[in-house]
């Protein structure tokens, strides 16, 4: 028994050095946070423009358009000032705009250079060779840091439509407006989330520390394991600077899949009654949970959920995968000192298959 564990162990050490660069990258994409109380959508375009799309990225905070038409796209700066040509020749920024300046930041906290000027001739900066750009557009979402809007301080209890936005542009010779919607929602209660939370992590940890049989650890293995599956087909398409909605599903996948490896492993063993086998496969399924869920955690507190899915079973999944993952690592480790020396069951229980001393 020891030499196997040896063995499997020094495999799944190799799996997890090969996964290890990859595992990060299973995050949920879209940048900083994988939840929020702020949402901002794009609400119309007006008059429609052929081939150009607009939408809003990370809960308002970035607005991307992409201009897969023929005729350049300009966007103009807060004082209307020229800031952004986006065409077939890629994307023209002007270093004399605030814009461009005030842009950098999520707050706007950047020093404008002496050359930012709203009115000196435009000095274009080509930042990209593709027809599409994502950008911090402070007309979008909120601006206060820490701060939240005046009507959601007055009543936190229900959902606000915090700003009706719109932004300019212009399409060859024809004016448009790209209006949204950034609104505000309050989170879940946390009577809702954190007793589940707490009742699941005392289950993965009793299950290798106290319960009589591998089998409850080997089953949550395996609710892991979907957990893991459901959150890497329900990653949200990034910006298309950023990659393909695909390679952003393909490289969530990795890690799921080495996720249900072990856990079918696990289930395996856990059913053969070898429990000390379980155990290790429950300490690296732990770790694989928790990597992909720990970067998306914020969903847990927050109204709004970046996923392709619906909400409810996103923040299921990220829960499962947080607490399964804190719980089956010492839960595994104490099953892994409990079965070792018995073939699979705890002391005073006969293991399957041998026989009670003084009935042979």
């Amino acid at each position: 028994m020891s030499r196997r564990l040896g063995r499997l162990l020094v495999v799944l050490a190799g799996v997890l050095a090969l996964l290890a660069p990859a595992v990060p990258a299973s995050a949920h994409v879209g940048g900083e946070a994988a939840g929020s109380d702020f949402d901002g959508q794009v609400m119309a375009v007006t008059p429609e423009l052929p081939g150009v799309s607009v939408r809003v990225l990370q809960f308002g905070d970035e607005l991307e358009l992409v201009n897969a038409s023929d005729t350049e796209v300009l966007v103009p700066g807060y004082s209307g000032e020229p800031y952004l040509r986006i065409g077939a020749d890629g994307v023209w920024r002007n270093v004399h705009s605030p814009a461009t300046w005030i842009n950098l930041d999520r707050y706007g906290r950047t020093s404008l250079p002496a050359s930012a000027d709203s009115d000196a001739t435009p000095e274009w900066q080509q930042v990209s060779t593709r027809p599409e750009y994502v950008w911090h557009d402070h007309r979008t979402h909120w601006m206060s840091e820490g701060v939240l809007p005046p009507q959601v301080a007055a009543d936190p209890g229900r959902e606000h439509v915090v700003a009706e936005w719109v932004v300019p542009v212009r399409h060859g010779g024809v004016e448009a407006e790209v209006a949204g919607v950034l609104t505000w929602s309050p989170p879940p209660a946390p009577w809702v989330v954190w007793p589940p939370v707490v009742a699941l992590l005392v289950l993965a940890v009793a299950a290798g520390l106290v319960a009589r049989s591998p089998r409850l650890l080997g089953s949550l293995l395996a609710v892991g394991a979907l957990a893991a599956l459901w959150h890497a087909l329900t990653t949200p398409e990034p910006s298309v600077t950023t990659g393909s909605h695909t390679g952003a599903v393909v490289s969530a996948l990795m890690p799921a899949a080495a996720t249900l490896l072990c856990a079918v492993l696990g289930l395996r063993a856990a059913w053969r009654g070898q429990g000390a086998m379980t155990g290790l496969l429950a300490v690296v399924t732990g770790w694989l949970l928790l990597v992909q869920g720990l970067p998306d955690v914020d969903v847990l507190w927050s109204a709004n959920v970046l996923s392709a899915g619906p909400d409810a079973p996103a923040r299921i999944a990220v829960a499962l995968l947080a607490t399964l993952g804190v719980g089956l690592v010492p839960g595994g480790i104490a099953a892994v000192r409990r079965f070792r020396d018995t073939g699979g069951a705890p002391a005073g229980v006969p293991a399957p298959g041998r026989a009670a001393a003084g009935t042979a």
